[in-house]
């Protein structure tokens, strides 16, 4: 099955890659807009890429709902750890993970589900990040990033199996 064969949902997410926009639609009306940031290295499948996928996808999880902003998430567990400049300069080498969690699966076999494109086997997230990190701009290892405040209103408006398109 590809994107196109699919019909678009009442409800869903659309990630604009080019805009760097996540739109959420509710009953086929723009909802809420947010600011993102995909992948430094653009869109793309691979496992191993540190691409965004493209193509129609699923909310699989959603993880840290009782968590305070800016905690700190290694394997979508929560460290005890609070982002902070100081903890920053202790790990300069982390993706930072923080707040919130979104996991996304791919729907489309061959394409974002099984084997080497598997988006839930990658690891792809909507998460939030460090406030300083710029939105708009593509800078993610793939993943998609938010701001920590848009990252807890859009948890908060979502649920699992919630469709989400991502396309360039």
């Amino acid at each position: 099955m590809k994107s196109a064969d699919l019909i678009k949902p009442v409800d869903y997410l659309d990630i604009s890659i080019s805009r760097q926009m996540l739109t959420l639609y509710v009953e086929n009306t723009v909802h809420q807009q947010y600011l993102i940031s995909t992948a430094k290295n653009g869109s793309g499948e691979l496992r191993g890429s540190e691409c965004t996928p493209t193509g129609w996808h699923k909310i699989r999880a959603k993880i840290g709902a009782d968590q305070p902003l800016n905690a700190v998430f290694v394997g979508r567990r929560p460290t005890g750890e609070i982002y902070s400049p100081e903890l920053a300069e202790q790990f300069p080498a982390r993706d930072w993970i923080l707040t919130r969690i979104l996991w996304l699966n791919g729907l489309e076999p061959g394409k974002n589900r099984y084997r080497d494109v598997d988006t839930g086997w990658r690891y792809i997230y909507i998460h939030g990040c460090p406030d300083h990190c710029p939105m708009g701009v593509p800078e993610s290892h793939g993943c998609i990033r938010m701001l920590n405040q848009d990252v807890v209103d859009l948890f908060a408006r979502v649920s699992p199996g919630m469709p989400v398109l991502i396309h360039e």
